[in-house]
This record gives structure tokens, sequence and C-alpha cells, in this order.
């Protein structure tokens, strides 16, 4: 199997695996979904963790409303006594005004925020040094884990206009956030190798050789993003261990140019009378003027 280290930017993103007769075209469209899967579970972790501190979403209605607009108008949501999280709930209003105050108890707060925890570790880009392969079903396991701790804290299920239930039924509204930018398409995604777009009627062999136990580094771009930067040729840690030696090695030749050429003269074994003294028992002898003696 062929490691690829799956690259966006020149951020590292995961680890994925394939064979060398794998299809381009079936490569790009499972790394953009394991790409894709991670950007969701890091959208839902971070409103799960807003629905455990303040409730569930208001309605589109109301959302963004002020309370006395709201209490003007004559609104109401119809979702706040049908979705009370189990063992009740304590009042913590939510500053920005998207959540209805309603916070689960301690106990259900934790299996969220827990939740939320084990989901981020299983697709980390932290697993990229461990050496740790991501695939399609890890990123499924992770969603699992997301909607059994939900399903826990609101067994009668989420308001359908909450982004979290949205997410969750594959129906999630991107358009005019942040977060659509960052969604690629897999049917304009670009694999780049060694500098050069892999074209989708190949298979990988085309591109990486015979070699079947090999890791490579690919590149994920959106199209018409053009060709990304080549690799560096040495790691930032290479890096900074060459300056050092480089340092080193300019101080020692500062100190040698600094000593006087003349200075080996005072060395023991440059003195011609050494062999004569020793001879005569005249080494290591200290000389000091005598004290003055009084009565």
């Amino acid at each position: 199997m062929v490691i690829i280290h799956v690259k966006q930017k020149d951020e590292s993103q995961f680890l994925f695996e394939a064979t060398l007769q794998t299809p381009v075209e079936d490569l790009i469209k499972n790394i953009v979904a394991v790409y894709n899967g991670r950007l969701k579970i890091q959208r839902v972790c971070a409103e799960i963790q807003e629905l455990a501190n303040h409730g569930i979403l208001y309605p589109p209605e109301i959302l963004g409303l002020t309370p006395e607009q709201v209490e003007e108008m004559n609104l109401k949501d119809p979702y706040e006594e049908k979705c009370i999280p189990s063992g009740g709930y304590i009042t913590n209003k939510d500053p920005i005004g998207r959540r209805n105050g309603r916070q689960p108890k301690k106990e259900m707060q934790d299996v969220l925020n827990k939740a939320a925890t084990d989901a981020k570790e299983l697709i980390s880009k932290n697993l990229v040094p461990l050496g740790k392969i991501l695939t399609l079903k890890i990123v499924q396991e992770a969603l699992n884990i997301l909607k059994g701790a939900v399903t826990i804290v609101y067994p009668m299920k989420l308001p359908p206009h909450d982004v979290i239930r949205m997410e969750f039924e594959n129906i999630e509204d991107l358009s005019g956030t942040q977060a659509s930018l960052d969604v690629i398409d897999p049917t304009t995604a670009q694999l780049w190798f060694c500098g050069k777009e892999m074209f989708r009627d190949k298979i990988l062999a085309d591109y990486v050789g015979k070699i079947e136990n090999c890791k490579v580094i690919m590149k994920l771009s959106k199209k018409g993003s053009g060709a990304p930067a080549r690799e560096p040729i040495m790691n930032e840690e290479d890096r900074k261990q060459m300056m050092m030696h480089a340092y080193r090695k300019q101080e020692e030749l500062k100190k040698l140019k600094a000593d006087d050429d003349d200075s080996y003269l005072n060395s023991e074994w440059a003195d011609s009378s050494n062999m004569k003294r020793s001879f005569h028992g005249l080494n290591n002898i200290s000389w000091k003027p005598l004290g003055r003696k009084t009565k």
C-alpha cells in the first residue's frame, strides 16, 4: 500500500492509504471526502460546545432579534418546551443571542463535551507524525460519537433548524459563511504530486512508480488555485540545526583568529631549558622572598 501524506497548501492534514492500481479519479474523491468530513466534524464539535453552554438554537424568525423585539412582535419559539435536555436545565444566557440559554446540567454537559473531544482526537492532525492512517470509516465513527451524545442529551431530537441536526442529516447550508470557503468540491478538486497535477484518467502507479510500499506527499487544492509551492529541501528542525552548527563554527574561527600565532612558545614543551631543569631537579620550584624577622 502507498501511504499518502495529504497537505492543503503547506499544512499537513492526514495520512491516506491506497494501492498502486487506484484510479486517480477515485483517489481524489476519497481524499476530498475525508478532508470535507474532517471539516464537518470540526464544525459540529464547535456547535456542540455551544449547545452544552447555551442550549438549542433559536428558530430563524427569532434569530438575531433582541428580547424586546421578540416580545413586541409576539414571537415564540415552538421548540422551547419540546427540546428540554435530559435531567433538566439551568439558565445561561447566550451573549450573542443565537441560542435560548437553557443549558444542560453538568452531567449532560460532560457527555457533550467529552464526545466533542473524542471526535476531534480521531481526526486530529497530530495523527500524522504518529503514522496513523485516516479513513472514511474513522470519520464516520467520529460523527457517530457526536450523534450518540446529542441523542443522549436530547432524545426528542434537536429542532430541524438547528445547525447540528442539519449537519447530521447532510442538509447544512454553508453559503455566505467562512466554512463554505474551506470545503472542496470533489468534482473539480485537484491533486498534485512533485509539482505536477495528477490527471483523473490515470492510475496512482503512473505517478509514484511501481514500488508498492512507499510514502509520498500530495497536495490538495481547489480548481484554479494554481500549482502549490514545492516542498522545502529541509524541514524547520533541520534548518535550525544547520544554523546552530554554522554559528558554532563561526565562533570557533573567531577564537582561532584572536589567538597569537606565537602563543605555543609559552607551552612547556617549547621551553629549550626544560630538559636541563629536569635533570637538575629544578622543575616545580616556587620562589618567594624571605619574610623580615622581627624581634
